[in-house]
């Protein structure tokens, strides 16, 4: 289907809710419903890119464009918006939370060609009216608004970069480190009195301090820990294909075969 737009996916998705013609699972479906397919889609779309499958990229942004759609017609069903509203609220915010490139507050407003404004001073003013906006919705502490559902280490490196914004931070790296040391101590102590609800204490604090590691290093701690398990998935599948080789099961191999297998694998994918 060529020439089709916005309205069109809308029409559509009108049609897929029409209380007599439409689907039986688009019509029973509720905000909260499809909560796990939107976090599905989101998670499709990081996977394509990260795998750089550019030509499926247009597929998995449609999948997550319709889920904005989905939710935007519940929510016109039930009188609480439009999906011109949605767009409408993004444009207004983002153009005040980009004064340096629209410094009027409208749309068509234009900065000098001349003006220059470096980063860390356009990171300051984003902060100064994010923090407006936190104080207008009623949230007093600056951790108000980041949202608990998010991925448990998306969510540690968001709370650490808001209250470092605030001054709340390590001058350096080393401080980190030496937290990390601090925190491996207490959990080597843990294991020790083995204390379940202690040892689950001190790995979390362990995690979140290499959370904090990967912030002060500019790595994204959620992108980190998916490559390494994608490594860890080819390194094992290289087991996997070895013992199969051999005609045998994975149980059937012991512990030094199976070490074997791994360093073989591990030499083999380190080859350029």
């Amino acid at each position: 289907m060529d020439n089709t737009d916005i309205d069109d996916l809308r029409y559509l998705m009108q049609r897929l809710r029409n209380p007599e013609t439409g689907c039986p699972w688009d019509l029973k479906q509720t905000f909260s419903s499809i909560v796990p397919y939107t976090l599905e889609e989101v998670y499709e779309v990081v996977d394509t890119i990260e795998r750089e499958d550019y030509p499926h990229l247009k597929e998995e942004l449609g999948d997550l464009l319709f889920q904005v759609i989905f939710y935007s017609q519940l929510a016109e069903e039930q009188s609480l918006f439009r999906f011109e509203d949605i767009v409408s609220s993004l444009v207004e915010k983002l153009v005040l939370r980009h004064p340096h490139v629209f410094p009027g507050k409208t749309l068509e407003s234009e900065r000098d060609i001349d003006a220059i404004s470096s980063e860390p001073a356009i990171k300051e003013t984003w902060e100064a009216i994010k923090k407006s906006e936190r104080q207008e919705k009623g949230f007093h502490s600056i951790l108000a608004d980041i949202p608990i559902s998010l991925p448990a280490l998306t969510r540690a490196q968001k709370l650490q970069k808001r209250a470092s914004s605030h001054g709340f931070d390590w001058p350096s790296i080393d401080g980190v480190v030496d937290k990390l040391d601090e925190e491996n101590n207490e959990l080597k102590e843990a294991l020790t009195l083995g204390n379940p609800d202690h040892i689950e204490e001190e790995v979390g604090d362990m995690m979140f301090t290499l959370v904090n590691l990967c912030r002060h290093l500019n790595i994204d701690a959620e992108t980190s820990l998916r490559k390494a398990s994608r490594k860890f998935e080819r390194r094992f599948h290289h087991v996997e294909e070895s013992v199969q080789v051999k005609g045998q099961k994975l149980t059937e191999i012991d512990l030094e075969g199976l070490d074997n297998l791994w360093k073989e694998a591990k030499e083999k994918q380190a080859q350029p």
